[in-house]
């Protein structure tokens, strides 16, 4: 997915140049997809505590301030540079209000490289239980999401985190493996290796796909 379409790159240069109402049109394009990552990224400790638009709201004051300086020098794609000052934005946020207490928050999803908050298998077992089925009862629901959790946790890190930009924050292929420093071509093959292990395992747990076929 590249949003870095001619019209976009003009607001950005009007926005580098002051123009706030161009910098606010380029960041409403891309609002959605950064919030995902915040959902994602955003310590469970924390949840309640810090407001995703308090987070957004920060990355978009670092976004306009440094915008002029990514207009200069556009090494990486536009939304690739404003995830990464949302993530480097949650990790302050992260180390203000958890400090010494960062690494202590359960098993987590492991990021294979990059300053960016770590996500945790619990955000990534609900998000991806609804592409495989659509469990209705919560106790049911719940049990389903450990035995997932417990899959994806089994994985390696670098495809723990393939299906955590695929899937909850929808990157493209081409963008995560950039992303990752991997070619495109291994990325998909770790995205569809990782979907079937996970398929297999849900296979093997005495009524997941009954209650998909309900």
């Amino acid at each position: 997915m590249n949003d870095d379409t001619p019209e976009t790159l003009e607001l950005l240069r009007e926005g580098a140049q002051g123009d706030q109402q161009a910098l606010s049109a380029v960041w409403d394009r891309h609002r959605e997809r950064l919030q995902r990552l915040i959902r994602l990224r955003l310590d469970r400790r924390l949840q309640g505590r810090i407001d995703p638009s308090d987070v957004l709201q920060e990355a978009f004051i670092d976004f306009a301030t440094r915008a002029k300086e990514y207009v200069e020098k556009p090494e990486i794609p536009l939304f690739l540079w404003l995830r990464l000052l949302t993530g480097q934005r949650l990790q302050l946020l992260h180390r203000h209000h958890l400090g010494t207490q960062m690494r202590d928050a359960g098993r987590e999803v492991s990021l294979h490289r990059g300053a960016m908050p770590q996500a945790t298998s619990v955000s990534l077992a609900a998000q991806l239980l609804g592409r495989f089925a659509s469990v209705t009862q919560a106790v049911q629901r719940a049990e389903m999401q450990l035995i997932l959790q417990e899959a994806i946790n089994d994985l390696e890190p670098i495809d723990r985190e393939i299906l955590a930009l695929r899937h909850f924050k929808e990157l493209s292929n081409a963008e995560t493996a950039q992303v990752l420093g991997i070619k495109p071509s291994a990325s998909s093959s770790r995205h569809v290796r990782a979907l079937k292990k996970l398929r297999e395992v849900l296979l093997n747990t005495p009524g997941f796909f009954d209650q998909e076929r309900e």
